[in-house]
C-alpha cells in the first residue's frame, strides 16, 4: 500500500508542474468564454452590434458598439495573457454587472416572462465574483510579500525609482 502511494506521489510531482499552467489558462479561458466570443461576434457582425445597442436604448449606438467590442476582446486578452490580468478581470466584472442591469430589467417585465428574465438577472453574480477572485489572486501573487508573522502586505510599486518601497496598504491572512 505504501508503494502505491509513493508511485502516485511521484506521478503527481512529475506531471503537476507540466499540467498546472495549462489548467490555469483553460480556467481563465472558461471565465472569458462569455465575453471573447461575444466581442468577436459583434466585431464580425457590426450591424447587429449596433442594433443591439439600439435595442437597449443606448446612445450613441455606434460609439458604444465599438467600445463594447474593444472592451470585451481587449479585457479578455489581458486576462488570458497575464499582462494586467487584474485590470482585465475587473473590467469584465464591471461590464458584466452593468450589462446585467441593462439587459435583464425583470422589474419592468410582466408575469410570466418575468421569471425567465429574473433568473437571467441573478445568474451573473457568480461570474462577477470569479472575475473579482481572478483580480485579487493576480494582485496578491504580484505584490504580496510573506512576513515573519504569516501575514502578507500589499506593496505599492514605484515605477522608475529603483527598488519599490513597502507600504502596508491592505492586510490579509495567508
Amino acid at each position: 500500500m505504501g508503494s502505491l502511494s509513493s508511485v502516485n506521489a511521484t506521478l503527481v510531482a512529475k506531471w503537476a508542474p507540466l499540467c498546472m499552467p495549462a489548467m490555469h489558462w483553460i480556467a481563465l479561458l472558461c471565465f472569458c468564454s462569455p465575453h471573447l466570443p461575444g466581442g468577436l461576434t459583434k466585431a464580425f457582425n457590426f450591424d447587429a452590434a449596433i442594433d443591439e445597442m439600439k435595442q437597449f436604448g443606448l446612445r450613441p449606438p455606434l460609439a458604444l458598439a465599438v467600445a463594447v467590442i474593444v472592451m470585451e476582446i481587449g479585457a479578455s486578452m489581458l486576462v488570458l495573457s497575464g499582462f494586467l490580468r487584474h485590470a482585465g478581470a475587473l473590467m469584465l466584472g464591471c461590464f458584466t454587472s452593468f450589462a446585467t442591469f441593462i439587459a435583464n430589467r425583470f422589474w419592468e417585465t410582466p408575469l410570466p416572462k418575468r421569471y425567465a428574465i429574473e433568473n437571467s438577472f441573478f445568474e451573473p453574480p457568480d461570474l462577477v465574483g470569479g472575475f473579482i477572485l481572478v483580480a485579487w489572486y493576480d494582485l496578491r501573487r504580484r505584490y504580496a510579500e510573506p512576513s515573519d508573522s504569516g501575514i502578507s502586505a500589499l506593496r505599492c510599486r514605484e515605477f522608475g525609482r529603483g527598488e519599490p518601497e513597502r507600504m502596508d496598504l491592505v492586510w490579509w491572512l495567508d
